[in-house]
């Protein structure tokens, strides 16, 4: 009766069940991990960035020391040199009109900004399928193994709980590792989620503060010449 045993005599789709969940378990823990270390980077990315943006230092400054001092451009980093990229690139055009500069350079954050949400939602629906699945998946096995084990006991003449016991355990195995895969899923997924939307925010409230601070640039600079 001890639950290696009864894993090890349970029905071929019971074991198929369990092992598809214990398989389901394993990624899902893979995911998890990965999924705190990315969410930890971009956060510290974040912090370090509006450190230095806000400390006055000059803009062009601070895009040389992200370009060339990192090997990569990661998270609130991307939208700042994507913006600062594109508002550079229009400016040289001496007859552009300021709103069609802005307009490029909001244009090129928001792009920056999806693709830096694909990066923090990716593997999230994994979870949220393991989540909601694995219990069905698991409740699936122990009806199939209450079922046959039922199935067995029409053969034998006379039932006893020593006879019932062992099938329905061996069933309610598969539910226990159903659970076992769907409760950390469920709460990483939510965890994760509330992560994911307060860095979104905070990128969509950097992506209007800059905009501001290069809008008052471009027309400061027009009302200057003109």
């Amino acid at each position: 009766m001890s639950i290696w045993g009864l894993i090890a005599n349970a029905s071929v789709v019971v074991q198929l069940v369990m092992l598809l969940l214990i398989s389901a378990s394993i990624f899902s823990w893979v995911v998890i991990f990965q999924r705190i270390r990315v969410l930890n980077n971009a956060k510290n990315i974040r912090l370090e960035f509006e450190d230095n943006f806000w400390s006055g230092m000059d803009l062009s400054q601070l895009y040389r020391k992200i370009t060339v001092e990192q090997d990569s451009v990661e998270g609130v980093e991307n939208i700042f040199t994507a913006g600062i990229k594109e508002f550079t690139r229009l400016r040289q055009n001496i007859n552009m009109d300021p709103d069609a500069i802005m307009e490029g350079v909001q244009r090129a954050m928001r792009v920056a900004l999806t693709r830096e949400e694909e990066k923090l939602d990716q593997h999230l629906p994994f979870l949220a399928s393991v989540g909601s699945t694995s219990p069905y998946i698991g409740l699936f096995g122990t009806v199939w193994g209450i079922m046959h084990s039922f199935i067995g006991l029409a053969e034998v003449q006379q039932a006893t709980l020593a006879t019932v016991a062992p099938g329905i355990a061996e069933a309610l195995i598969a539910t226990a590792i159903g659970l076992f895969a769907a409760i950390p899923a469920v709460i990483s997924y939510n965890r994760f989620s509330a992560s994911v939307d307060a860095l979104i925010v905070s990128y969509e409230t950097f992506s209007d503060e800059f905009s501001s601070i290069l809008h008052r640039k471009v027309h400061g600079r027009d009302g200057g010449e003109g």
